[in-house]
């Protein structure tokens, strides 16, 4: 009994469903089935198959796999780069003319427009004649219609580049821009360029007559600003007047979204007092076009660059 005793304590131990019922010979039986491992059973094919089982098995393997790389990836991800080397500044990227031309300006100094212009024409870094450009920005909203500044006016100077002008006018008016100087006023010929989208001319004036057949063209014309408007002066029955007026430096000045007015007013060649009428113009027309009623200051801030050069801070209290 004691020998049955220690068996069913042992079954008990395997969780075996074993009473004092059962013989001794039933209770060892028991015991050793429980000792044995269970043979898994395998088909001969499919996915049950042995070889189906390794397969699965690997791909399960290879799924994990693929889940750790990529919350280590995401890991990565979350965490800040580190830069090898510290950011440089916006003058350490630039080249080494342009560095040797800012050494000249003064960042820290506000220059009267007459210093701006000497030291912008000294400063320009480029072999070419580099157009010279002055950035004001007013104190005006162009969301309003009425802050909204854009005009149009002759540099007295010029603006030290070749225009070609072409007009788009009846007979009449084509022969009498061709005598002040346009160089293509040749209606249907202009129209086939059109068609192929070029257009080998600066300035396109039009009669108001002739601006429902350019309509058309309104999408190519528009966005390179070359499209005929009366407010720039290009939309105009006095054709000559035109022509003469785009051959001798009309510029157009308009504020951008930030009411800032970008223009370029010479070149580098011309000399200071040339450079000084053509700004001094502007700065007179943008003045006649200020707003009734604004608040504020008018001149914000003003700097004169060149081509591709530093930019010079100019003092607007002096204008």
């Amino acid at each position: 009994m004691a020998k049955k005793a220690d068996l069913l304590e042992e079954a008990k131990k395997l969780n075996l469903e074993v009473t004092e019922s059962n013989t001794i010979a039933e209770i060892e039986a028991a015991i050793a089935g429980a000792d044995k491992p269970a043979e898994k059973t395998t088909a001969k094919s499919g996915k049950r198959s042995a070889k189906g089982l390794e397969e699965a098995e690997a791909k399960a393997e290879k799924i994990e796999a693929q889940h750790h790389r990529t919350e280590t990836e995401a890991e990565a991800a979350e965490k800040p780069k580190q830069h090898a080397n510290p950011t440089r500044s916006r003058l350490e990227r630039q080249g080494k003319k342009f560095r040797k031309a800012a050494e000249a300006v003064d960042k820290d100094k506000t220059y009267t427009l007459k210093e701006a212009i000497d030291l912008a024409q000294k400063t320009s870094p480029v072999k070419f004649d580099a157009t010279v450009e002055m950035h004001l920005r007013l104190g005006v909203d162009p969301r309003h219609a009425d802050q909204n500044i854009r005009d149009n006016l002759v540099l007295p100077a010029g603006t030290g580049k070749t225009v070609r002008v072409a007009v788009f006018a009846e007979a009449d008016d084509a022969a009498t821009a061709k005598k002040a100087g346009a160089d293509l006023t040749d209606a249907e010929q202009l129209v086939k360029e059109l068609e192929k989208g070029i257009m080998n001319f600066d300035t396109l004036i039009a009669t108001p007559a002739q601006m429902p057949k350019l309509g058309k063209y309104a999408r190519v014309l528009g966005p390179r600003g070359l499209m005929p408007n009366p407010k720039s002066g290009t939309v105009t029955t006095d054709v000559a007047k035109a022509v003469h007026d785009a051959k001798a430096g009309r510029v157009e000045y308009r504020v951008d979204s930030a009411g800032i007015v970008h223009l370029g007013f010479g070149k580098v060649s011309f000399t200071a007092k040339q450079l000084s009428e053509n700004i001094d113009a502007v700065i007179a027309s943008i003045k006649g076009n200020k707003p009734n009623g604004l608040k504020g200051n008018y001149f914000k801030a003003l700097h004169i660059t060149t081509s591709m050069g530093p930019s010079i801070t100019v003092d607007v209290a002096s204008l």
